[in-house]
């Protein structure tokens, strides 16, 4: 094994490859792909009557944009310059993608909770995407661009200095390394932690019984899912006849204990349902079992998992299908993933993941925060990052190529603000396309 002073003197090699003040620049090329036909390209194969719920949601805000347009920053990150240190990236790795969850234990965490895209890539591609994220939200909620420059800042050199903790650990103590809600309070000044602790308090509600009466009704008897077109519709009879010939197969990939536990529920109903904003177009279903009664419910979502936004960019991953490379990457990332985690094909050999729709989940309201509350959200963020890409690469080798210095969260702060500007102005592209009907928009859906 390659000793640790070796590890850190590769990372350090890295900086002749990218040097850490080099990560400041942002001039799109004059190649640069116009981002809107980056947009259209992917809705090939995606269902054309939710495509204006997705471009309708995306023209909301410039945050709302960059969080539809993974695609269009991983060929911005792609035409740049980069380190060679390669970690398990998120792929996605905007604020509104980190959030408190249970482990299988019950533990609250905070941690990343999105991994459509994850694959193997550049660390520093996570991290700048992260703090481009917060700079463009600090502009939306009206900070100078001294305080959305510090929060980038910020996020960065939390990732800095998380990273070069972990890097004294040893191998376990990293993979046991958990953010637990309970704390994160003391790190709350007091006069914003009451309302911290009521999120942790919402957060810990959200769990299947409150998901049976927000999503679900009885009728004749029959427990199911309730109709709310087009975002919620149930699924027609070709559809629930799928759903139940692939359930098999995802229950194929569980561990013998979880399809067990599976077994003891019986399917009741299924949905088709729209999520997220990048997302919208790809098929995706919520699927209702019922336990020891129709008062014990198992909610699943089966979503459908297409080719990472970074695989045209990077050397191919370890993974041929999309599904098998999502629930791996999240059980490599995460510090603890949901039990019912899978992943099968299905009809016209799509690819499709399975997991739980709603497990005590939680997530940051960004919109309205001030400027000392998104920083210190940004810094967690940047802490939970690095405890990830610490999971999955050479950790040693990172911490040696950020060094001691403030070099490189001085560089990927300006990088935030200059990709914020790019944001605003692919943004206003969207929104031109819209209103000469180039692409189709629901505003409000």
């Amino acid at each position: 094994m390659t000793a640790p002073a070796d590890r850190a003197r590769r990372g350090r090699d890295a900086r002749k490859r990218a040097s850490r003040s080099a990560h400041a620049y942002w001039l799109p090329s004059v190649d640069r792909p116009d981002p809107v036909a980056v947009l259209e390209r992917q809705d090939r194969d995606r269902l054309t009557e939710l495509l204006p719920i997705r471009y309708g949601r995306m023209a909301a805000s410039p945050f709302a944009f960059l969080r539809g347009a993974a695609a269009v920053m991983a060929a911005d990150l792609a035409a740049g310059q980069h380190t060679g240190l390669t970690v398990q990236l998120c792929g996605d790795a905007h604020l509104l993608n980190f959030g408190l969850y249970a482990s299988p234990e019950r533990a609250l965490l905070f941690d990343l909770d999105d991994f459509d895209e994850t694959f193997p890539g550049p660390f520093e591609w996570d991290v700048k995407r992260l703090a481009a994220s917060v700079a463009v939200a600090a502009r939306e909620n009206g900070h100078s661009e001294a305080k959305a420059r510090r929060a980038a800042l910020e996020t960065a050199a939390a990732y800095r200095a998380a990273v070069r903790r972990l890097s004294g650990l040893g191998e376990l103590a990293v993979w046991y390394e958990r953010i637990e809600a309970d704390r994160l309070l003391p790190l709350i000044r007091s006069a914003r932690r009451r309302r911290a602790g009521a999120s942790l308090t919402r957060a810990r509600r959200r769990t299947a019984l409150q998901a049976l009466d927000r999503l679900s009704e009885v009728v004749d008897g029959r427990r199911r899912i309730v109709h709310d077109p087009p975002l919620l519709e149930p699924a027609g009879a070709s559809d629930s006849a799928a759903l139940r010939k692939i359930f098999s197969d995802y229950r194929s990939t569980l561990s013998e204990e979880r399809r067990l536990l599976l077994d003891r529920f019986r399917y009741a109903d299924a949905a088709r349902k729209v999520v997220g904003v990048g997302g919208v177009g790809t098929r995706c279903f919520v699927v209702l079992l019922t336990g020891r009664d129709t008062d014990d419910p198992l909610f699943l979502q089966l979503k459908e998992a297409r080719p990472s936004v970074l695989e045209e960019h990077l050397p191919s991953g370890a993974y041929v299908h999309p599904g098998h490379r999502v629930v791996a990457g999240q059980r490599l990332l995460q510090a603890a993933s949901d039990i019912f985690l899978g992943w099968m094909t299905g009809p016209q050999g799509r690819a499709f993941y399975w997991r739980q729709l709603r497990d005590t989940k939680g997530s940051a309201d960004v919109a309205g925060m001030t400027p000392a509350d998104l920083t210190a959200y940004a810094q967690l963020c940047g802490t939970a990052l690095a405890r990830a890409h610490a999971r999955s690469g050479d950790r040693i080798a990172i911490a040696g190529y950020l060094g001691g210095a403030d070099t490189f969260e001085r560089a990927v702060a300006d990088f935030a603000l200059a990709y914020a500007d790019q944001t605003a102005a692919d943004h206003a592209a969207l929104g031109a396309a819209i209103a000469a009907g180039v692409v189709p928009a629901a505003p409000g859906v």
